[in-house]
């Protein structure tokens, strides 16, 4: 049957539709992946390496809130038509996301190839752009792979710039980064760990280890502070700087702290009942508002007193989401756990936090502690968290004490608190029960005499 007069048209025009950005011209993310295919599928025979970005603008959303969607929507076309004069005859660009762009370049072959044109770019972007009788200024992100070897695919070879482009964004705005081989390993690496650690916690292996806070006028202990440690068969021991942000970005560390505070408070039962038992939680944990209930749970099972419970949080923590922040804590403290906030003055909050939040205590964090006895700022912030505790009725917890002149001054200084290496270092359970037997047999000989 002879086809229509027209047809073809109409399907190469729908086509065409399906692969085209509305707003700006450029193609799509099916197009971009039908580009990336097609170049993989030429140089199956002979793989030469080209190179693959995405581009991400820094800061879009507030220029969006501030000017409108419909200058939003101007910024971005404008920044396309900038990125496609910027491509030459080989070399492609599209519109793959609200804010983000990715471009191939056929004939780049080389990582520093790609982080020069990727550093033009963001240059050719950072000129003003025309918002009415107004001006906006942006800069943009972008991460990069090659594809070297016909064992890759597109998928593979946008996941890994995806990958590139997170690294860049986390070490500030208007960066390059390349996915390098070095890169791919640690990626390798974090997944194997990641793997290992969704096991562990399966199985329950990880353990709650507890440091030692004293009150630094008696030297007396009065309570733990419990800290995640983990030894896997494989991996050995898997230092907490290492798992704990991989258990916040791959959404484990809520059944990672359950288990550690389960294990925590089981332990915590047979300790002398004027001893409290202090508990960190992560910043994603508390904009989870099951949080509380989860926490409850645990204690109702265990039989521990919430009265003898201290919940740990950071400054940072309450950044995300203060009003949930808010919330879980006041369900924490409406059953008689206190709450803490840790590592003050490291972090982005303001003073007025402390107003807003009703914490029971305050820990100075040990980046002053550990300059407390050579300089003179450190000094001198320190009085000033003191002097501010004593005004609102915090207790303070002093960390990182490793001298005893740091105590000694610190004690001069009016704080009642301590923790550090100078009383004790983390240690296991069973550890930190030998530890309170000696303790107390020291105060009996100490009464005795």
């Amino acid at each position: 049957m002879q086809t229509p007069f027209g047809t073809g048209q109409a399907n190469r025009e729908s086509t065409d539709l399906a692969f085209t950005d509305p707003l700006t011209g450029l193609g799509n993310h099916r197009r971009f992946f039908d580009k990336v295919d097609r170049l993989i599928s030429d140089r199956a025979d002979d793989p030469a390496p080209f190179t693959v970005g995405i581009l991400d603008l820094d800061g879009f959303k507030p220029i969006n809130d501030l000017f409108g969607h419909k200058a939003g929507d101007d910024i971005l076309i404008q920044v396309a038509m900038r990125l496609r004069a910027s491509m030459d005859d080989h070399s492609t660009v599209c519109r793959i996301g609200a804010d983000e762009f990715a471009f191939l370049y056929p004939l780049v072959f080389s990582e520093e190839a790609a982080a020069e044109k990727s550093r033009m770019l963001i240059e050719i972007l950072s000129a003003p752009y025309d918002v009415g009788e107004r001006t906006a200024r942006l800069s943009a992100s972008v991460g990069c792979s090659l594809f070297y070897s016909g064992d890759e695919t597109t998928e593979i070879l946008i996941n890994k710039a995806e990958t590139a482009l997170y690294h860049a964004k986390r070490s500030g705005r208007g960066r390059v980064v390349v996915y390098t081989r070095e890169m791919e390993e640690a990626a390798k690496r974090v997944t194997r760990i990641e793997q290992a650690l969704r096991r562990a916690v399966s199985a329950g292996e990880v353990e709650p280890h507890f440091q030692p806070i004293v009150d630094l006028n008696t030297r007396q202990t009065i309570g733990f502070e419990t800290l995640a440690r983990w030894t896997d068969r494989d991996l050995g021991a898997v230092p907490p700087t290492v798992f704990i942000p991989i258990a916040e970005e791959r959404g484990i560390i809520g059944p990672l702290s359950q288990l550690v505070l389960r294990k925590a408070t089981e332990a915590a039962r047979s300790w002398p009942k004027d001893l409290f038992l202090s508990f960190n939680l992560s910043p994603s944990q508390l904009v989870d508002q099951n949080t509380g209930l989860h926490i409850l749970a645990i204690l109702d099972r265990t039989g521990f007193d919430p009265r003898r419970l201290e919940i740990e949080i950071t400054e940072t923590g309450l950044m995300n989401d203060p009003a949930s922040a808010a919330q879980i804590v006041e369900d924490l403290r409406r059953v008689g756990i206190r709450v803490s906030l840790d590592d003050f003055g490291t972090g982005q909050s303001s003073l007025g936090r402390l107003r807003e939040f009703h914490f029971d205590k305050l820990k100075i964090d040990r980046a002053f502690v550990s300059s407390i006895l050579d300089d003179r700022p450190s000094e001198h912030i320190i009085r000033a968290i003191l002097a501010m505790c004593e005004g609102l009725g915090m207790d303070v917890v002093a960390e990182g004490i490793e001298e005893e002149a740091q105590a000694d001054r610190l004690v001069q200084f009016g704080c009642a608190g301590g923790q550090g290496y100078l009383f004790g270092k983390p240690v296991d359970a069973d550890a930190t029960l030998g530890y309170l037997r000696d303790s107390f047999r020291g105060a009996l000989r100490a009464k005795a005499i």
